[in-house]
């Protein structure tokens, strides 16, 4: 069986040659950060049993890695530009195919995702079960690689080079969602949820259920806007007023209010320059004279999504 564990064991191989990759530059600050991330992906089960069975140097030992990150975020180090222009005649040269390994990521996703129940070898399931379409992300990833290779006509080699200037170019800017998403079920363990559920009984009447519809849909797109990812948004806002509120008060459907107050809550991260990743890194890799060009482009797509989104929960949420 593929289990998530190998997904991570992958990502963490893969950083941890950008962090040898780095140390054989010299370039201390980010060889040490990418070796502390690819020892929490390769060792993260250990630490997890370790907390299990209450031997706590291990996890004690990764949160001071954590700090390091933080502090090795600041240092400010240099990224890599390719200035040669090679880059710039192979895209031309390969025009729309470079969509091509993007495109197979999602769809292969999808297709291993439908077809996973059907990969049973000896009465065993190929897939992980629980984590299915994360594991089917990862095998997605290293198709649209061969796929990226096949297209491109690079060896591997060079792929593995690539990936290493993406990641520095993007720095700590690349650990955002996991430490957003992260922060999400921080919030909801310390009673932000809670705290929320108290201010929106006071703000609006509760017994009205597309008043609470409303403010759950707005406050995931405001919780979104202030931590840039819906990951982070979405514990906070269903513990404050999706669970309590509108599926056990007004009976709502939580699987679609859950798929649709997801995407609604990615309506803010079409707007917010705190979704770095997403809308401010672009611009820097693009070389946009506008930071926030990319935002300013999303927006009209953002609101009318938004609208769209109101309207759908509306009609389903509680059929």
């Amino acid at each position: 069986m593929i289990r998530i564990v190998y997904v991570y064991w992958l990502l963490g191989a893969l950083v941890l040659v950008c962090a040898a990759f780095n140390l054989r530059e010299r370039r201390w600050a980010r060889a040490m950060m990418w070796a502390v991330v690819a020892a929490a992906l390769l060792f993260g089960d250990v630490i997890q049993q370790a907390s299990l069975a209450h031997v706590r140097w291990p996890a004690q030992a990764m949160g001071l890695g954590v700090i390091l990150l933080g502090i090795l975020a600041g240092t400010g180090q240099a990224s890599h530009h390719d200035t040669s222009g090679a880059r710039s005649l192979a895209a031309a040269r390969l025009g729309n195919r470079l969509f091509v390994p993007a495109l197979v990521i999602p769809f292969a996703t999808l297709a291993l995702v439908l077809i996973a129940p059907y990969l049973v070898w000896q009465g065993t399931f190929l897939l992980d079960r629980t984590q299915t379409t994360l594991v089917a992300l990862g095998l997605a990833c290293v198709v649209a690689l061969g796929v990226g290779l096949h297209t491109t006509r690079a060896r591997f080699g060079e792929g593995l080079g690539e990936g290493r200037r993406l990641l520095d170019t993007l720095g700590s800017l690349a650990l955002l969602p996991m430490v957003l998403a992260t922060l999400g079920s921080v919030f909801t363990a310390t009673g932000v949820g809670e705290a929320v559920a108290a201010l929106v009984g006071m703000a609006i009447p509760v017994d009205n259920r597309l008043a609470c519809l409303l403010a759950f849909a707005c406050g995931m797109v405001l919780f979104t806007l202030v931590m840039g990812n819906a990951f982070a948004a979405f514990p906070v806002m269903m513990a404050g007023i999706g669970l309590p509120l509108l599926v056990h008060k007004h009976g709502a459907a939580p699987a679609v209010l859950g798929s649709l107050g997801m995407l609604t809550g990615y309506c803010g991260t079409l707007m917010t320059p705190m979704a770095a990743n997403f809308n401010i890194v672009p611009a820097v890799l693009l070389e946009l004279h506008d930071q926030y060009a990319v935002i300013r482009t999303q927006l009209p797509t953002a609101f009318a999504l938004l609208l769209a989104n109101l309207v759908l929960m509306a009609l389903l949420v509680f059929r």
